[in-house]
C-alpha cells in the first residue's frame, strides 16, 4: 500500500480539504491521522486521557504475524502479513518525521515447548503456519539454547520465526504523536468527546464532553476498547467491540547482559526483551470488562510461566506492573472502514493486533477516506460481516 495521494483525494471531495475528526489518539487514530494531515487535510484529533496511553502503552510490541497465526485466522493473516512487510519502512518513516526512535528490532521470535504435550501442540502449530507459507525453522532443545543460552535446561524444541519482529509501542506512540502534530495535525488530550452529532443518516461532527460542538466533513472512530462509549451512535451503527483485559509486568534485566534477546513466547506467556534491559512478560486474558486491578493471581500465573521457560528471572526486581483493554471485535480481527452513517470511518476491534496493523490500517482507513475506496485485503474487515449476527455476546480467541 502506498499512501494516498492529493490528487486521488480531490476527486472524492471536488479539490476541497475535508475537515476530519478522529476520535482516540492510540496507535491507529495516530496513524491515520498523520496520514491524512500529510496529503493536505484539515485534522482534530481528541482522546480522552493522553495520547498513547491506552491499549498502545499497555501492549508488547510484537510484530508476529507468523508465530501468532492460529487455525480460524487466515483472512487476518493475509492483512497482518501485508502490515508486517509494510513495518521496516514505515518504522523508518516514523522516525525520521518525529525525530525519536522506536527501537524497531528484527531479531526474530522464538516458541519453545517444555513438554511432551507442549512438543506435540508446537508440531501441529508448526506444520499448521508452514502450510500457510509462513516461513518457520523447527528447532532441537539444544537449538533453542544455543540461541537463548539462558533457556531452562531440558527444553524440548523451538521453533524460530526470523519474519516476526518487535517494536517498542511506547516510543512507537510519543514518535507518532510528534510525527502527526509536525505534519499540523491538532491533538486535544484529556478531551473525551461525548457524542456523535448526526442528522439525516449523516455524521456533521462530535459533541465533546464539555459542550462544545465541532463540525467535520468525515469522523474516524479509533477510541479502541471505549469505542461503544461515544453518544449519539445509532444502535446499527454500535461497534461489536469490548475490552479485554490483560495483565502484565516488566522486569529489569541488566542491559550489558540480558537474560533473553529474543521475543520468546513459552506455555501460558510470552516474554519481550528491550534494549533498556527491561524484560516484559505477559499477559493475562480476561472478561472483566474495565476493571483495572492488577491481582495477585494474574502476577503469579505470569511470573511462573515465565520462570518455567527462563528460570533467572528469579533474581530480578519487579519495574512495573499494569492492566490494558484489548478492543475486541467478535471475531477478535479488526474493524476498519464505512458504516451505516454516511460520514463515519471505523477503526477499531484490533484485539492483539492493534501495534502490528498499525501501518495498513493507517493507510486503509486514510485511503478510504480520501477516495472512498478500500484495499481488497482490508474491506473483508468492514462492519458489515457483523451484520446478520447482532449478538455481542460471543467471546472468543487467545487474547495475545
Amino acid at each position: 500500500m502506498t499512501k494516498p495521494s492529493i490528487s486521488s483525494k480531490s476527486s472524492r471531495f471536488g479539490g476541497a480539504w475535508p475537515h476530519v475528526v478522529v476520535i482516540g489518539a492510540g496507535v491507529c487514530g495516530l496513524g491515520i491521522a498523520w496520514r491524512l494531515a500529510q496529503a493536505g487535510c484539515t485534522v482534530d484529533i481528541f482522546e480522552r486521557g493522553e495520547a498513547g496511553h491506552g491499549a498502545t502503552w499497555a501492549a508488547a510490541g510484537m510484530l508476529a504475524a507468523g508465530a501468532e497465526a492460529e487455525p480460524g485466522e487466515q483472512r487476518l493473516l493475509e492483512l497482518t502479513r501485508i502490515s508486517l512487510a509494510a513495518w521496516p519502512n514505515f518504522a523508518r518513516e516514523v522516525e525520521a518525521a518525529s525525530g525519536l526512535t522506536i527501537d524497531y528490532r528484527d531479531q526474530g521470535t522464538l516458541v519453545v515447548a517444555l513438554t511432551h504435550d507442549d512438543v506435540e501442540q508446537l508440531r501441529f502449530t508448526y506444520e499448521f503456519q508452514r502450510d500457510l507459507g509462513i516461513e518457520l525453522q523447527w528447532l532441537s532443545g539444544a537449538e533453542a539454547r544455543a540461541r537463548e543460552p539462558h533457556l531452562r535446561p531440558g527444553v524440548a524444541a523451538a521453533v524460530y520465526s526470523a519474519g516476526d519482529h518487535q517494536v517498542d509501542n511506547r516510543k512507537l506512540a510519543l514518535a507518532l504523536k510528534q510525527a502527526a502534530l509536525g505534519a499540523g495535525v491538532t491533538l486535544r488530550e484529556r478531551c473525551p468527546v461525548r457524542a456523535l452529532a448526526v442528522e439525516g443518516e449523516r455524521a456533521r461532527g462530535v459533541h465533546l464532553a464539555d459542550g462544545v460542538f465541532i463540525d467535520a466533513d468525515v469522523v474516524v472512530l479509533a477510541a479502541g476498547a471505549w469505542s461503544r462509549e461515544i453518544g449519539g451512535l445509532p444502535v446499527e451503527a454500535l461497534p461489536p467491540v469490548r475490552p479485554v483485559k490483560g495483565q502484565m509486568l516488566a522486569l529489569q534485566m541488566d542491559p550489558a547482559a540480558p537474560l533473553l534477546s529474543h521475543v520468546l513466547w513459552a506455555p501460558k506467556a510470552y516474554l519481550v526483551p528491550r534494549v533498556d534491559g527491561r524484560l516484559l512478560i505477559g499477559a493475562t486474558v480476561e472478561e472483566k470488562g474495565f476493571d483495572d486491578a492488577m491481582t495477585a493471581g494474574g502476577v503469579l500465573s505470569l511470573l511462573e510461566a515465565a520462570w518455567r521457560v527462563l528460570p533467572g528471572i528469579e533474581e530480578l526486581p519487579i519495574a512495573e506492573t499494569w492492566v490494558g483493554f484489548r478492543p475486541t471485535s467478535r471475531d477478535d480481527a479488526p474493524i476498519l472502514g464505512p458504516t451505516v452513517v454516511e460520514g463515519l470511518v471505523i477503526a477499531t476491534g484490533h484485539h492483539r493486533n492493534g501495534i502490528l496493523l498499525a501501518p495498513v490500517t493507517a493507510e486503509a482507513v486514510s485511503g478510504y477516506v480520501l477516495t472512498g475506496e478500500m484495499p481488497a485485503a482490508a474491506a473483508q474487515f468492514s462492519a458489515e460481516r457483523f451484520a446478520a449476527a447482532p449478538s455481542l455476546a460471543t467471546v472468543g480467541g487467545s487474547g495475545r
